[in-house]
């Protein structure tokens, strides 16, 4: 009797979700903060998550690219272990490490997805050498792990889309599986899409356009950064303020 064909492995089966995709139809990742929030876009169906570091950080009560490695990537497993969906991992510029270590360190959350941005220290990097940075990790990661190349041009004001065409080019020919020009706007998607042939990541932020015409105009997969941790933090206040109910002022 011929067993059943293993199940492809996480790692695989993320991968696969970000080809054949019909336009108007991308990979939509919701970006858990912490376990909870986890638990409640895998309960609501969503094949995979994206966590972001901003929300993240928020959740621990740090600054956006303040948070220590050790408590980014603690908080990272504790999101992978209480989930069955694959989880890619949002670790900013790599905190500095050494390929070796910082693909170790990932691996060892169980995410099989990482989003590395191309902001140093404030500035944007060489795209030489963060090419080369891309080369690296993919060399240590095989394909245990899927590279996402967040592209930051636009939020350093560069916005000549050519000039990040040029990067994501270096990226893709570097090993990244994925590029994510954040920040791009809607109009820039059409070209950046007709050369560009790996999958593209897009940020959906309020006032976007919504997700299927994100699709439509090139991207592959859509995340949402820390947006949903903010759109829960407002209804939450505003439950805080019911319960609070009027203050002495009003009464």
């Amino acid at each position: 009797m011929t067993p059943p064909p293993r199940p492809p492995s996480p790692v695989a089966a993320f991968r696969a979700l970000h080809h054949g995709r019909a336009p108007g139809d991308p990979l939509v990742l919701p970006g858990p903060w912490d376990a909870a929030s986890a638990r409640a876009f895998e309960a609501a169906g969503f094949p995979a998550l994206a966590t972001p570091s901003a929300g993240v950080s928020a959740s621990l009560g740090y600054e956006d690219g303040a948070t220590p490695p050790a408590e980014m990537f603690a908080a990272v497993a504790r999101i992978v272990r209480s989930v069955s969906v694959p989880v890619s991992a949002d670790v900013e510029s790599g905190y500095g490490l050494p390929a070796k270590e910082l693909v170790a360190r990932v691996l060892e959350t169980g995410a099989v997805g990482v989003n590395l941005e191309d902001t140093e220290a404030g500035a944007l990097r060489d795209p030489r050498h963060h090419a080369d940075r891309l080369a690296e990790v993919r060399a240590e990661a095989g394909g245990a792990l899927f590279v996402n190349a967040r592209v930051d041009s636009y939020l350093h004001g560069v916005t000549d889309v050519s000039e990040v065409i040029d990067r994501c080019r270096r990226y893709v020919e570097a090993g990244a599986d994925c590029v994510y020009p954040i920040g791009i706007p809607p109009e820039h998607l059409p070209p950046l899409r007709a050369v560009i042939a790996a999958p593209v990541n897009a940020v959906s932020p309020p006032g976007a356009p919504d997700v299927a015409e994100l699709g439509r105009l090139g991207a592959t997969r859509v995340t949402f950064g820390p947006g949903l941790l903010h759109r829960t933090l407002a209804e939450l206040r505003t439950v805080a303020g019911e319960l609070r109910g009027p203050g002495p002022e009003s009464r």
